[in-house]
């Protein structure tokens, strides 16, 4: 397979997910980073991007000089990662897309909901690729979840509960730090701070696994501190329409958890458990029989889970490797679209711009919802009400 140029957009020196995405795309060979526009300051993207190994006519000052540059080359890249503060995605993605470039864009993908329908929308029409890194459904274990409940291993799904709960912003001390205070800031952050942080890949993994979406929710929402407009602790039960029920709990005050992403799905013959800081273990409870550990790359797996399997049984894999599913997906896609063919179905698993719109969408209900009591709301994107 011929590898496949790869650029970025943000991701700079001192990024927290900027090293995630250059080892994830880089890890299988599949792509070539060759073009980037790394920091809000020129220069320093200019520097940091030759100091990456970019030539310094491809490492440019921003998105803008990029997406310029890389439109007026023959050799352009075949897909661009926007990795940018969160008010940026919208703009960035539309004038890529606009200009014929495969993207992967950081969630959110966008601020609206308004914005996402129009992303949708864009992608369908210039015929490429957007997608969205809710990168844990990477993970090879939470594939084989998913292919366990749609062979009908658990029977009906009845129930999911999904959570991501951290302590990492408990601390009352912190609230004029900077790398803090703009998730908890309606001026910077939107209309919420810990479910559109956080809450929002545990839903969207929700429905990753059970092949469902949600349709309306009912949500209370807290500032455990006081000093925060919005909300840093949430509770949201919700719909989806295939009829499973589910509860979600997301937190930034909750001392003591760490990363905290995990989910359970509960069926009429069994239940299945994974969490991201244990990747390598699915905890299956048969219906009337003994649990069992199901381990990451041991045989008799799901084609989705062995394809996205890179160590031996026994042996860590992490969130850069989940990443480089994604990325292993998407190169697929790229090929499958050059070539005329049909994607790997065990590849066809990449997160797409309608599960950002969703995402968004989800979003605002929460908001709305939280701010009247626990009312329950249609979290349906309008595009999908009719």
């Amino acid at each position: 397979m011929t590898k496949l140029s790869w650029g970025m957009i943000g991701g700079g020196e001192g990024s927290q997910i900027g090293p995630a995405h250059r080892l994830g795309s880089g890890l299988d060979g599949l792509f070539a980073f060759n073009a980037g526009a790394l920091d809000h300051r020129p220069d320093a993207g200019r520097a940091y991007g030759q100091q990456l190994g970019l030539d310094p006519s491809r490492a440019y000052g921003d998105w803008q000089e990029m997406l310029a540059g890389e439109s007026a080359r023959d050799d352009r890249v075949d897909l661009v990662t926007v990795a940018t503060p969160n008010a940026t995605h919208y703009a960035i993605t539309k004038a890529f897309l606009q200009a014929g470039f495969n993207v992967l864009c950081e969630k959110p993908m966008t601020m609206s909901v308004e914005e996402g329908e129009d992303i949708v929308n864009t992608a369908r029409e210039t015929g490429k690729i957007c997608a969205v890194n809710y990168g844990y459904t990477g993970y090879s274990l939470v594939r084989h979840m998913k292919a366990m409940i749609a062979r009908g291993d658990l029977g009906t799904i009845r129930l999911v509960k999904a959570e991501f709960a951290h302590g990492h912003h408990a601390d009352a001390a912190d609230a004029d730090n900077p790398r803090v205070r703009w998730r908890y800031d309606p001026a910077q952050a939107g209309v919420s701070a810990q479910f559109a942080d956080c809450g929002i890949h545990a839903m969207h993994m929700a429905s990753f696994v059970t092949g469902q979406e949600v349709t309306r929710l009912s949500a209370d929402t807290v500032s455990c501190l006081s000093s925060r407009e919005l909300e840093d602790d949430a509770m949201v039960n919700f719909r989806m329409d295939g009829g499973i029920v589910g509860r979600l709990w997301t937190s930034s005050i909750a001392i003591g958890r760490q990363h905290g992403l995990g989910i359970q799905v509960f069926g009429e013959k069994g239940g299945l458990r994974w969490s991201q800081e244990q990747p390598n273990q699915l905890f299956w409870m048969p219906l009337n029989e003994r649990l069992q550990i199901i381990e990451r790359g041991e045989d008799n797996l799901s084609p989705e889970a062995d394809r996205t399997t890179r160590v031996t049984i026994g042996h860590a894999e992490g969130m850069p490797l989940a990443f480089a599913n994604i990325y292993k997906d998407l190169a697929e896609a790229i090929h499958a679209n050059k070539q005329g063919r049909p994607i790997d179905p065990a590849a066809n698993l990449y997160p797409r711009a309608v599960d950002g719109l969703r995402s968004m969408a989800a979003v605002v209900a929460v908001a709305d919802s939280g701010k009247q009591q626990g009312v329950w709301v249609d979290a349906r994107p309008p595009m999908f009400r009719s």
